[in-house]
């Protein structure tokens, strides 16, 4: 056997060495991690649809479906990281180089980007404690919109001209979620002097009344018309304050409904609703009297 045959052989009873062993374990580890990752999304596809099934309210269903799309894309990630990982180690590749340049690495990279490691510090608590869910409609910074997603390191609003707002958590001082649990429409309805007010708060309850009694409105709303009273002397108004309970995301639909009858039914009773306007006052004299006004004519006419 000439000595080129001879070393073909030992690569060949290598090469088969190698493939029954660590080649076996490297199919093995890739079939289990595709086995995985296929199981872990059916479960946790059942796991959400159970939780979304035995919620108490829609919000607690918002809340468990964006817990679980984050917590399967982390699981993801740790899974397909572990076994990369573990076939390096079959294909015979020392780790040790690899975890201290990625120790290395990972500190450089930590300073560099500590606006990303507070982006998923933040997330992750941005979403334990329950500030924010899908389907949210929040205020963050004076940008408002509608909560599209939630990832561990952003947020994604849309707002209602459907402009599309991407803010990392890392920014986020400060929120005013809208829409949790439920909403509330208050409304500053101004009425002129002249009215009694006990008369419009009671004509306000009725258009209250009678919005909360509509098939199409009425489901809508959690509890009647609360009366705040008169809350303002406007310069030009009496301001009288109420507002409406309603589900997430409805006193938009229902504060435009009862604005729309509070327009026709004061016009068909003839409750002035009054526009700015200024009056001139003159003064009274000690004695009671009044003075009269002078204009000068050629002014007057000039002007």
């Amino acid at each position: 056997m000439t000595p080129a045959i001879s070393t073909l052989n030992r690569l060949l009873d290598r090469s088969l060495d190698w493939a029954l062993t660590s080649g076996l374990r490297i199919l093995f580890i890739a079939a289990l991690l595709a086995l995985g990752l296929w199981l872990f999304r059916l479960a946790s596809q059942r796991f959400q649809t159970i939780l979304v099934g035995v919620a108490p309210s829609p919000e607690e269903a918002k809340r468990a479906s964006t817990l679980t799309r984050v917590l399967r894309d982390v699981v993801v990630i740790a899974a397909v990281t572990v076994a990369g990982m573990l076939i390096l180690a079959e294909l015979g590749i020392d780790l040790k180089p690899i975890l201290a340049a990625a120790g290395i690495g990972g500190l450089a990279v930590g300073f560099g980007a500590q606006s990303v490691v507070k982006d998923v510090i933040s997330g992750f608590f941005l979403l334990l404690e329950n500030q924010v869910r899908v389907g949210d409609v929040v205020v963050i910074g004076g940008t408002g919109g509608l909560v599209e997603a939630i990832t561990l390191r952003t947020l994604v609003l849309r707002d209602l001209a459907g402009n599309v707002h991407i803010i990392p958590h890392g920014g986020v001082n400060q929120v005013t979620n809208m829409t949790k649990d439920y909403s509330r429409y208050v409304f500053n309805v101004g009425v002129a002097y002249r009215e009694d007010p006990d008369h419009v708060m009671e004509v306000l309850q009725e258009i209250g009344t009678e919005l909360q009694r509509d098939p199409a409105f009425g489901p809508d709303i959690l509890a009647p018309l609360e009366m705040l009273g008169v809350d303002k002397l406007d310069d030009s108004a009496v301001i009288i304050k109420c507002r409406i309970t309603t589900k997430p995301i409805q006193q938009w639909r229902i504060a435009r409904e009862m604005n729309r009858r509070i327009k026709k039914t004061f016009d068909a009773r003839g409750i002035e609703i009054p526009f700015p306007h200024r009056t001139l006052y003159w003064g009274v004299a000690k004695d009671g009297t009044a003075p009269v006004p002078r204009l000068d004519r050629a002014q007057a006419e000039t002007d």
